[in-house]
C-alpha cells in the first residue's frame, strides 16, 4: 500500500495497532488503519436431471480449463443473489439455489468461496458467452478431472458425488506452504 485512501497521505507505517493481533498498514496524518480482508466468490454448482454444468474459462487465470460458474460476490449483493448471476453470465442459465453447498477457503490468496446447490430450471443454456468458450452439462462419469481449473471445483463436485442429498455444508481449504 502506497497511499492512505481516506486522506491521501504517503506516510503509512505497517504496524500491530493497539488492540489489535495483526500488522495492518496504518496512516500517521490521519491515523486510518487499513484492514485488508478475504474476498467472497460467489459460485454454484448447477444440476439439471443428474447432470453438472460447467464452463470452460474464457479468461485468465486457467483459461480454457473447466469450472463451476463462480466470480467476487459485488457490493449490495447477497451470496445467493451472486450465485445466480455468475450462473447466468457464464452460461446463460438460469435455476433455483437449493442450499449453501460448499464453503472452500483460500487463506494464501485472500479468498473465500460460497458454493450454492443450483437446480437448473432447464437443460438450456449458450454454448459460449463472454466468459466461457464452451458450457457442457456432463453425467458424472464424463467430468473432465484433469482439465478442472480450480481444487474448489473439484472439491465441491466430490463432496456431492459422495452424497448428493446432503443438505449441510461442506467444508474445505487450500493452504500452499509459501516458499521463504
Amino acid at each position: 500500500m502506497n497511499f492512505c485512501s481516506n486522506c491521501g497521505n504517503s506516510k503509512l507505517e505497517y504496524i500491530i495497532p493497539e488492540g489489535d493481533q495483526k500488522q495492518r498498514f496504518v496512516c500517521n496524518e490521519c491515523d486510518t488503519i487499513h484492514y485488508q480482508n478475504p474476498r467472497v466468490i460467489a459460485g454454484c454448482l448447477p444440476i439439471y436431471d443428474g447432470k453438472i454444468l460447467l464452463g470452460k474459462r474464457a479468461i485468465e487465470p486457467r483459461y480454457g480449463y473447466w469450472n463451476l460458474p463462480a466470480g467476487f460476490l459485488e457490493n449490495g449483493e447477497t451470496p445467493n443473489d451472486g450465485a445466480l448471476r455468475e450462473l447466468y453470465e457464464e452460461t446463460h442459465a438460469k435455476g433455483e439455489a437449493k442450499h449453501l453447498h460448499t464453503v472452500f477457503s483460500l487463506p494464501n490468496y485472500n479468498q473465500v468461496y460460497l458454493i450454492y446447490l443450483v437446480a437448473l430450471s432447464s437443460d438450456q443454456f449458450s454454448k459460449v458467452t463472454s466468459e466461457s468458450i464452451d458450457v457442457e452439462l456432463f453425467e458424472i462419469k464424463d467430468i473432465p478431472w484433469d482439465a478442472i481449473a480450480f481444487e474448489s471445483t473439484t472439491f465441491a463436485i466430490k463432496k456431492y458425488i459422495e452424497n448428493p442429498t446432503n443438505k449441510e455444508a461442506n467444508i474445505g481449504h487450500l493452504i500452499k506452504e509459501q516458499l521463504h
